[in-house]
């Protein structure tokens, strides 16, 4: 007992059966979850797991047949509230689990491509025993390997248009038609858009219903009210500026993601305009800064906490019970109504002191 494990090859079920007097099989159960157990046994190898230091050896658990009860995680980047509420949701639920995360992040946007695809090739050979990614920049450059290799994943925030993958995602469409359609009723007429990255399927799913609304309130769509962006801060802010600058100005903009619209409100000040006195602007995710921010920002939750949870609540299933029929579970969206709208004032558009520049400050929320 209490003898000195800090050996070059560490701490292994063996040191850890002889420590306490019991089987290494015995310890194996335990790690790995198994039933028939006594309670008083199981703690008293948790316990010496614990006090020696003992880590798993993934590989070896890979080589003998078992999981290595690790869940990967692919994202675009860590620095938007969005990607950051969505983990919150993953953290919770996998701490309900015996499973770990593994996080890849694909940063340098010029080279996602081959960064993501090499992350799943080192999961798929050992690493994890699923794979849960959220807003994939090219997924289509690695998804029929994880078909063909029968790797369980699931898309966070991704449609689906064959319907046969696994996938969680957010009702954008209905959520982008109802934000519309309250600044519609609030009297606005001249309402920009500013659209997420080209390429994600949400982008135009919001664009559609932001359409939608306009036609069922008989506007006419006016592509010069649309600006593309990233659905990063930096995107928001310019896009708000070119809007917040046209001769004829929108009274209000809706932007795709609510670090764009927080963008959007930090032109909107550069420009000498009240929020939402001048301007009215609405966001789409519900992050927690969407409530912290002055004024208060209505926006379009998409209950990211819980999209996450049930994502990783959903890739369980599939690697505990591989014969689960694949599913594709929507999460409704709701509008959430703050403090950054009103009816456009009736002397709209005001007089301004344009000054433009870059903002002093990064908000990577």
């Amino acid at each position: 007992m209490g003898q000195n494990h800090k050996k070059s090859g560490g701490v292994t079920i063996v040191d850890i059966a002889r420590e306490i007097g019991v089987s290494h099989a015995t310890v194996s159960r335990v790690l790995n979850g198994h039933e028939g157990v006594k309670p008083a046994t199981r703690q008293r190898v948790l316990d010496a797991v614990e006090r020696l230091g003992y880590v798993a050896n993934l590989q070896a658990r890979r080589l003998a047949g078992g999981r290595s009860h690790v869940i990967g995680l692919i994202v675009s980047g860590l620095t938007n509230g969005y990607t950051n509420q969505l983990l919150e949701g993953i953290e919770i639920a996998v701490s309900e689990t015996d499973y770990d995360l593994l996080l890849y992040s694909s940063i340098s946007r010029t080279r996602r491509r081959l960064h993501e695809s090499s992350y799943v090739d080192r999961l798929i050979n050992g690493l994890a025993d699923g794979l849960l990614i959220i807003s994939p920049f090219f997924p289509e450059a690695y998804i029929e390997r994880l078909e063909q290799h029968n790797f369980p994943y699931v898309l966070v925030d991704h449609s689906d248009q064959r319907g046969n993958r696994p996938v969680i995602y957010a009702t954008n469409h209905q959520g982008a038609l109802e934000a519309t359609e309250y600044l519609i009723q609030l009297g606005h007429r001249r309402i920009g858009f500013i659209t997420g990255w080209q390429l994600h399927p949400s982008t135009s799913e919001r664009l559609e219903g932001y359409k939608a609304a306009l036609a069922a309130h008989g506007l006419v769509f006016d592509a010069a009210l649309v600006r593309q962006g990233d659905f990063l801060y930096e995107g928001g802010y310019r896009a708000g500026l070119e809007l917040l600058t046209l001769p004829d100005a929108p009274t209000a903009i809706f932007a795709s993601s609510d670090d764009m619209a927080i963008g959007v409100m930090d032109a909107a000040r550069q420009l000498n305009l009240r929020i939402p006195d001048d301007i009215s602007i609405v966001g789409f995710d519900d992050i927690h800064q969407a409530s912290l921010v002055y004024p208060k920002l209505t926006t379009v939750s998409q209950s990211l906490s819980q999209m996450g949870a049930a994502a990783l609540n959903m890739l369980v299933d599939y690697i505990e019970n591989p014969q689960s029929p694949r599913r594709q579970h929507a999460v409704a969206t709701r509008l959430v109504i703050r403090d950054s709208c009103q009816p456009p004032a009736p002397s709209y558009p005001p007089s301004r002191q344009v000054a433009v520049h870059e903002p002093a400050k990064e908000h990577n929320m």
